[in-house]
């Protein structure tokens, strides 16, 4: 849309890299804020919500947006970088408005809200609702399943908005969102209400509640996973890494806890009681039960093929572990590691278990988080091996796990609101300058 362009729907803004007069790009939209009622005929869109420094979402007010165009926000350069704080006359149109059932006035039929237009008025910088884009039919499609006409109508030709809705869809609000890494749509749920939070949930697929569930504070996982019945919420913990549904079930009341391990598969809750056996802190309760294991036997092309695999995070992906048959958690004998540098300089049909380095001591489960932390930093490394007296692989402890129990407890919070340790509102103030903002009161 070309500046100044008098219309805008808010499912082209979600996401939308936001930049100052100087083309640094200052954060992304993640929602719009509007004010429904009002001596108003049409509902005022107060300002958008930009994610800035360290997730930190801020205020924009559209009085301070001179252009939307070509998938971008442009703004005066003066942004306020304190906290947004949602008012209870204020409404988030993503989060809120989207999937609402509204009534037709016309013809007092039932429709889905699809998509919100802004209408920007003529010779100002204010912006207020006139459009919506909906679906008619009920919830679930029409008969045999086939959607409903979808047609775009003025704001005041529906009702609806005011009222409480005790089941509000999600298909639209996912859609705008589809393309966020985990931990971006875990930080999209955090902000919204309970009420949402746990209609957006309900939505996911399994696999994909599973990275956001791992990604989200521990308040909000109990919440998440309390809400879904029984048997879903087994699946998805079955999805989880092994370590980060330990953790989790950890948190529940003791019977949650073993109800829901009951109803797992005996083989994922295998795993998961074993890491639940271990004392918080330790190497035990933080390492993963799914490190790359390999026979001796196997060639350099396969380590390599393991090590390529997609889904597999980049601390895992920094060495393999050599073991004796069985090659699952525990395995048979521990022979010592080859890292991924070795393999790179090894031909395609040398064999893992020539190039073991058994130099590098692994770790029993009761190792503490001070002796742990000062292993890998001595041996400068991003996992490492831990094993039984039997020397059987139990599983590896990366980085990342060390990190997650080595910072406050609510850093997940403080990152979702932008106070990470270290950041002091001075910090994110002089970091805001040099992406072109500045603080404004």
């Amino acid at each position: 849309m070309a500046a100044g362009a008098p219309r805008v729907f808010v499912s082209h803004l979600a996401g939308v890299a936001v930049f100052d007069p100087n083309g640094d790009q200052v954060g992304r939209v993640r929602d719009i804020v509007t004010m429904l009622g009002g001596r108003r005929r049409l509902p005022s869109v107060l300002g958008l919500v930009v994610e800035v420094v360290s997730r930190r979402r801020v205020f924009l007010p559209m009085t301070r947006v001179t252009g939307v165009e070509s998938g971008q926000v442009i703004t005066t350069g003066v942004l306020n970088i304190r906290r947004f704080e949602q008012r209870p006359n204020e409404r988030l149109i993503l989060g809120e408005l989207l999937d609402r059932r509204v009534t037709l006035l016309e013809t007092d039929e039932e429709v889905t809200v699809l998509d919100v237009g802004l209408q920007r008025l003529p010779a100002r910088r204010d912006w207020e609702i006139d459009r919506l884009f909906v679906r008619k039919g009920r919830k679930g499609g029409g008969l045999r399943g086939r959607r409903g006409e979808t047609l775009t109508v003025e704001w005041d030709a529906v009702t609806g908005f005011a009222l409480e809705e005790r089941e509000q869809g999600t298909a639209n609000l996912l859609a705008t969102f589809d393309q966020l890494r985990p931990a971006d749509l875990a930080n999209v749920l955090h902000h919204l209400s309970e009420k949402r939070r746990a209609e957006v949930a309900a939505a996911l697929h399994d696999d994909r509640l599973a990275d956001v569930l791992e990604e989200l504070p521990d308040d909000d996982q109990v919440e998440i996973i309390g809400k879904l019945a029984d048997e879903r919420a087994a699946v998805v913990l079955e999805a989880m890494d092994p370590d980060d549904a330990a953790d989790l079930l950890g948190e529940l009341p003791e019977d949650d806890k073993n109800r829901l391990l009951d109803l797992m598969q005996p083989q994922e809750a295998a795993p998961v009681r074993r890491l639940l056996s271990y004392e918080e802190g330790t190497a035990g309760s933080l390492m993963t039960t799914e490190p790359i294991v390999l026979r001796p036997d196997a060639s350099v092309a396969e380590a390599l093929a393991r090590v390529r695999e997609e889904d597999l995070p980049a601390p895992l992906a920094s060495q393999v572990y050599v073991c004796r048959p069985p090659d699952e958690t525990p395995t048979g004998q521990y022979l010592g590691v080859v890292h991924f540098q070795r393999l790179l300089r090894e031909p395609p049909f040398a064999l893992v278990g020539s190039l073991v380095d058994a130099d590098l001591r692994p770790l029993p489960p009761g190792t503490t988080l001070p002796a742990l932390t000062s292993y890998m930093a001595a041996y400068n490394i991003v996992s490492a091996p831990v094993v039984d007296e039997g020397s059987h692989l139990l599983g590896a402890v990366t980085v990342d796990d060390v990190l997650d129990d080595l910072l406050p407890e609510d850093w997940r919070q403080a990152a979702a609101a932008g106070g990470l340790p270290g950041f002091s509102d001075q910090a994110l103030e002089g970091r805001a300058r040099e992406g072109g903002v500045e603080r404004d009161g």
